[in-house]
């Protein structure tokens, strides 16, 4: 998205989805913040006039071109950020987010498993890949819902499949300059990433932080998306220009592995994974390049973790 009420994209999201239709990729996924809400003072008129563009710059194309699109409802698209006495502070914005997505001209084309919770959570399936999205358009969860996400992901549907991925729109943890504080991330981080590793999760993807970085934790990889529209961010380690990026991702099923291919939507020029920080210290815990092991890190990079977080939180 771009700035609040914008019904305008940035040139790298009509760039990107003018190049996805010829990569002829199964399946086109958001992190979320597709239109730029999340202002009291927004219209109902506005907030449809920001899907209605939507769907111009980025639905239809892809409706036409035949690609399904999972997504996750991030916060400017219909904030779950609850009201001091209870209910949602932006019910307006969430109950317009529902009648475009449920409206059958915007059909996004997955195929559902339950979609009862849809557009803000839901589960479907795609050659053999289980995908979960679950409502992390603010930092915390209800607990309803996440019964439901441990139902969803107990279920004989998710189990048989060949691989299983979930979606959000926060991430666990921090990567990015500026969102390394309580909301930006998830509460109960740790808690939610063992429940996603003990269904056996192999991927969690969000957006958010507006920086790309491939990480990993135990077992759990996470694929922070950067942007594609306005404000990329810096992350957290090192000092690399932020860049807009777009990953594919290219799945083995039988082996349960992934390969990132991210570009820099300015030059197109792909991303070496090498150039990104080893290793994380966000300020609710550490995360590492999905490529590096704790012993592979050097022993002063180890005791800056430890010096910073404490030894629970610098665990691979």
């Amino acid at each position: 998205n771009s700035q609040y009420g914008s019904t305008s994209y940035e040139p790298q999201v009509d760039r990107a989805v003018a190049l996805i239709p010829g990569w002829q990729p199964d399946i086109v996924l958001c992190g979320g913040d597709m239109v730029a809400g999340q202002s009291p003072s927004l219209k109902r008129e506005k907030i449809q006039a920001m899907w209605a563009a939507f769907d111009r710059h980025i639905g239809a194309p892809l409706r036409k071109a035949r690609l399904p699109y999972g997504f996750t409802i991030g916060n400017h698209d219909a904030s779950g950020e609850q009201a001091i006495r209870g209910g949602f502070l932006y019910r307006q914005e969430r109950e317009l987010a529902a009648a475009h997505w449920n409206n059958s001209q915007h059909d996004p084309g997955i195929k559902f498993i339950d979609r009862a919770g849809f557009p803000f959570y839901y589960t479907f399936e795609q050659n053999g890949i289980f995908y979960l999205v679950w409502d992390a358009s603010s930092a915390r969860i209800p607990a309803t819902q996440l019964a439901w996400v441990e139902k969803s992901l107990a279920s004989k549907a998710a189990q048989a499949a060949k691989l299983r991925i979930a979606i959000g729109h926060l991430p666990l943890y921090a990567v990015a300059v500026g969102r390394d504080e309580a909301g930006e991330v998830l509460d109960n981080a740790d808690q939610l990433r063992e429940m996603l590793e003990r269904y056996r999760v192999h991927t969690y993807i969000s957006g958010h932080h507006h920086a790309y970085f491939p990480g990993r934790r135990s077992t759990l990889e996470m694929l922070h998306t950067g942007a594609l529209g306005s404000g990329p961010r810096p992350l957290l380690e090192g000092s690399l220009v932020p860049w807009h990026t777009l990953s594919v991702v290219d799945v083995d099923l039988q082996s349960q592995s992934t390969v990132y291919t991210t570009y820099d939507m300015e030059t197109l020029k792909v991303i070496d994974q090498r150039q990104l920080p080893r290793m994380m210290l966000g300020p609710n815990g550490m995360l590492l390049r999905r490529d590096v092991q704790w012993q592979d890190l050097s022993g002063a990079e180890q005791s800056a973790c430890r010096e910073r977080l404490g030894d629970e939180r610098c665990r691979s």
